[in-house]
C-alpha cells in the first residue's frame, strides 16, 4: 500500500474510533447521563446505562490487550464482560469506567495512527486475527453499545435529540 494510502486509512480508523459522522460521539451519549438512571433498566431493556457502560470499558480494555500484549489471557464469555450489578456502586465508578474508555479509546487511536503499527500482519497470540480485525470490532462495537445507551436514555426521557 502506498504511503499516502496508509496514512488516509489511519486517518479514517482514528475518526471511525473517536466517532461522531455517522453515529453518535461517546462524550454527548454519556455527559449529564442522569445520576438516578444509571442503573435503570426499563421495560423492554435487557441491562441498564451502568451495565452497558462498563461492558463497552471491558470489551474494549480486551480488544486493546489482545492487540498488543503477547502475554494475553483470553476472558471468559459472557461472564467476564457483563457487569451483575445494574447500577454503579458510586459516581466515582461511574466517572471511572468513563475515563477508561476514553483513555484506552485513546491508546487505540495511537496504535492505530502510529505508521509503525502494522495493520496487517497476524497478532502473533491469535488465530489469525490482524490489528485491523480488532479496531474495526472496537469501533463496531462500542458504536453498538453506544446506540442502546441512547435508547435506553430515551425510554427514560433523559436524551435531547
Amino acid at each position: 500500500m502506498a504511503k499516502t494510502e496508509d496514512r488516509a486509512l489511519r486517518e479514517q480508523l482514528v475518526k471511525f474510533l473517536s466517532g461522531g459522522e455517522a453515529h453518535a460521539e461517546f462524550k454527548d451519549v454519556l455527559n449529564d447521563f442522569p445520576v438516578a438512571a444509571r442503573g435503570a433498566v426499563p421495560k423492554g431493556a435487557e441491562h441498564s446505562a451502568w451495565q452497558e457502560l462498563e461492558h463497552i470499558r471491558i470489551a474494549l480494555h480486551d480488544l486493546l490487550d489482545f492487540s498488543t500484549n503477547p502475554n494475553y489471557v483470553a476472558m471468559k464469555w459472557p461472564d467476564d464482560y457483563w457487569p451483575r450489578e445494574a447500577a454503579p456502586k458510586s459516581d466515582a465508578a461511574w466517572d471511572a469506567s468513563v475515563r477508561a474508555v476514553k483513555k484506552d479509546m485513546a491508546d487505540f487511536e495511537k496504535l492505530v495512527g502510529d505508521p509503525e503499527s502494522n495493520l496487517y500482519a497476524t497478532i502473533p497470540w491469535g488465530e489469525g486475527q490482524t490489528l485491523l480485525r480488532e479496531v474495526l470490532i472496537a469501533g463496531q462495537h462500542t458504536s453498538y453499545h453506544l446506540g442502546q445507551i441512547v435508547l435506553l436514555r430515551r425510554l427514560l426521557g433523559a436524551w435531547k435529540d
